[in-house]
């Protein structure tokens, strides 16, 4: 045989390692086979030695299995302390199975990862986050009212802004309000993959510089999720959360989850401008007119959902008419959605997942000449890093 026509030698790979690395992330011969368009015996073989994975299929297991390439030389595992799970608020649920709570860590320490790099970009930089202000800290005893009146003065965003938002730009308050949130010293990030597990959003609780994570909802509902999330940066409590509420008995947990949601649908519904439209049925009303409650819903560029939990909280619809009739139909609505707002283009999409403060901090550093290209590149999450120019362009537009 020719030199040119060998065959690379075979690595020495630990099949015990495959097999633990896959474990380690929780994922099944069957989806791995799938991912790499093999047949389940083959990934069979290669985690039992009758055969190996090429460098190529190792590197991508590797990059599959959220793990280092070389530690599938490895005698054994390698000694892991990991940072556990958030707090769990869905009440609704029971407890996570171990695949579940490791696909969520994994997004977890990729928002935690983005927050680690924008702390580095504002050294880069020399400038410091912004600091969340103290004055809006709260505790679950205090009145979700007042606070969300100083959270509206301390973003400098009206109800009447909100009101005036054009029905036709359904998407347009999520963004403002995740450029407010940001304002105030909040890395905002997006990943769709928490639908998957039935999370609304989750925040990190830590200072400077939180986060909250959130998916693709439906416009209203993503306003939702957001305020909901900001109310746990309020409290300094972080949590995993969903937007399924229930009536069961009141835990601690269910206090915080309360609270949040009241807070959330105290900002996006204030009390006054619900009493300034003069809208007085019979209190607390059996039932409710679907088509006022829509309208009501547009006025407030908010969920028919979001309004109809506000409508309860202000005693104007009778708690048993949403818990037995509305709500069942709502969290179907929710849970068949899709989202029609994805960006056409990929470059949206990506700075789209890590905000504008986080965008922007990459692109100033790269721009100042603080950071090489391909660094920038790097932070964007980019394969081909002359698509960093593709998305400075694109950024600056908007």
């Amino acid at each position: 045989m020719n030199a040119g026509t060998q065959k690379a030698p075979k690595l020495p790979f630990n099949e015990e390692m495959l097999k633990w690395a896959r474990n380690w992330r929780g994922k099944t011969l069957e989806e791995t086979a799938k991912k790499f368009s093999v047949d389940i015996n083959k990934i069979w073989e290669w985690e039992n030695g009758v055969s190996s994975p090429t460098v190529r299929q190792a590197r991508g297991l590797a990059k599959y299995y959220d793990r280092s390439f070389l530690e599938f030389f490895y005698d054994s595992p390698p000694n892991i302390h990991e940072t556990g799970l958030i707090p769990d608020f869905r009440v609704h649920r029971g407890a996570m199975n171990p695949r579940e709570s490791r696909e969520i860590l994994a997004i977890q320490h990729w928002a935690e990862a983005q927050r680690l790099n924008a702390l580095e970009l504002f050294e880069e930089i020399d400038e410091q986050p912004i600091d969340f202000p103290k004055d809006l800290f709260a505790t679950i005893e205090d009145d979700v009212e007042n606070v969300a009146i100083r959270a509206r003065e301390k973003m400098s965003f009206t109800i009447l802004q909100q009101k005036r938002i054009p029905a036709k730009d359904k998407y347009d308050l999520p963004k403002i309000l995740r450029e407010k949130i940001e304002s105030l010293g909040i890395l905002v990030l997006r990943n769709n993959d928490l639908a998957k597990h039935e999370v609304s959003g989750f925040c990190i609780a830590e200072f400077p510089l939180p986060i909250i994570a959130f998916c693709a909802e439906s416009p209203g509902r993503q306003a939702f999720t957001l305020m909901h999330e900001f109310a746990h940066i309020v409290l300094r409590e972080s949590a995993i959360s969903s937007f399924r509420n229930t009536r069961k008995a009141v835990t601690v947990a269910r206090k915080v989850e309360r609270w949040c949601n009241k807070f959330a649908a105290a900002f996006l519904i204030p009390e006054s401008a619900v009493d300034a439209l003069r809208f007085k049925p019979n209190l607390p009303s059996k039932s409710f007119d679907e088509n006022i409650l829509q309208q009501l819903a547009k006025t407030f560029k908010v969920s028919p959902h979001a309004m109809m939990i506000r409508l309860v909280d202000l005693n104007y619809i009778d708690p048993d008419y949403y818990w037995t009739v509305k709500r069942p139909q709502y969290l179907e609505e929710e849970q068949n959605y899709k989202s029609s707002g994805r960006s056409k283009y990929w470059a949206s999409r990506n700075v789209n997942s890590l905000g504008p403060t986080y965008t922007s901090l990459v692109l100033e550093a790269w721009g100042t000449g603080r950071i090489p290209f391909h660094i920038a590149a790097d932070y964007m999450g980019l394969k081909r890093p002359s698509h960093l120019s593709k998305i400075r362009e694109e950024f600056d537009g908007n």
